[in-house]
């Protein structure tokens, strides 16, 4: 079978909803580009023209942007990891376990196979919290990481100096790649993983030093009072996930949740930012 993309560019503000309506017309992953491009497939082109007119009349306002192209075959199940090495973040060395990994005794390293989880060190918004994490975390924190898909920030913070590092999330899947991660850097005393909803764990493990949260603007908006309650007074939280255009609408959020700004940072259309609790 020959496969076609459909590439979509739409306003950010739509993109989320857009998204999720290909997810539920296809039954395919769509994918999301650096660049905001959403990229759905279709079985072959008479479905890929099908499902551009559907696109056309399924948004509001401004018509999105499409285009289609035949995608030769590959193998998918390896294909994905073509391109991907070792990234440095600060003293931090994130490193494929499918790579030839770095061998520096004098860098913390994380070695990784994301799997079918999130988190690789490829995308935007998960380079800005490894940024962000790298320079704030310190030596003996207890660091609460929500929504930590294939663990790559609990890790990290251990291999930082965190004293110990909970990851939670509500995929059952995406637990078990995060353990198979923490066994591979040898850490797993010091990481672990939880299944369930992350506002209410974050609640019952509190009080933290560092919780993180790299997921959806609307999601860590309405985790904040969560967070701040879970956080020890000067407490630090990293929020990720959003897009350059997200933060106005954001940080007046984090004000009126009880937090100070401490940095800011973007990667390629991604915004993250570090608030203290007041």
């Amino acid at each position: 079978m020959t496969w076609w993309a459909i590439d979509v560019r739409t306003a950010p503000e739509g993109r989320e909803r857009l998204g999720a309506w290909l997810v539920e017309r296809t039954g395919q992953a769509v994918e999301e580009r650096d660049d905001g491009i959403l990229v759905a497939f279709a079985p072959d082109e008479r479905a890929a023209d099908e499902l551009i007119t559907e696109i056309g009349s399924a948004e509001e306002g401004a018509r999105p942007q499409t285009s289609r192209r035949k995608v030769e075959p590959v193998d998918w199940s390896t294909r994905w990891r073509d391109g991907l090495g070792s990234r440095s973040f600060g003293r931090l060395t994130v490193s494929p376990s499918w790579g030839q990994v770095p061998v520096d005794s004098r860098r913390p390293l994380v070695v990784l196979d994301p799997e079918s989880a999130f988190g690789s060190g490829e995308h935007g918004s998960t380079r800005v919290a490894l940024t962000l994490l790298e320079r704030l975390v310190r030596p003996g924190d207890l660091v609460l990481d929500l929504g930590s898909g294939s663990g790559i920030l609990a890790l990290a913070a251990v291999k930082l100096g965190a004293a110990r590092a909970v990851g939670i999330d509500n995929d059952p899947e995406a637990n078990i790649v995060a353990a198979r991660n923490a066994t591979r850097n040898a850490v797993e005393h010091s990481v672990e993983f939880l299944d369930g909803e992350a506002g209410d764990l974050a609640l019952l493990l509190g009080p933290a030093d560092l919780v993180l949260a790299n997921i959806l603007r609307s999601a860590n908006t309405e985790l904040l009072p969560a967070i701040a309650i879970a956080l020890r007074p000067g407490g630090t939280a990293i929020f990720s996930g959003m897009e350059t255009a997200e933060a106005p609408l954001f940080l007046p959020a984090l004000e009126s949740g009880g937090f100070s700004v401490v940095e800011e940072r973007n990667d390629t259309g991604w915004w993250g930012v570090a608030a203290r609790r007041k």
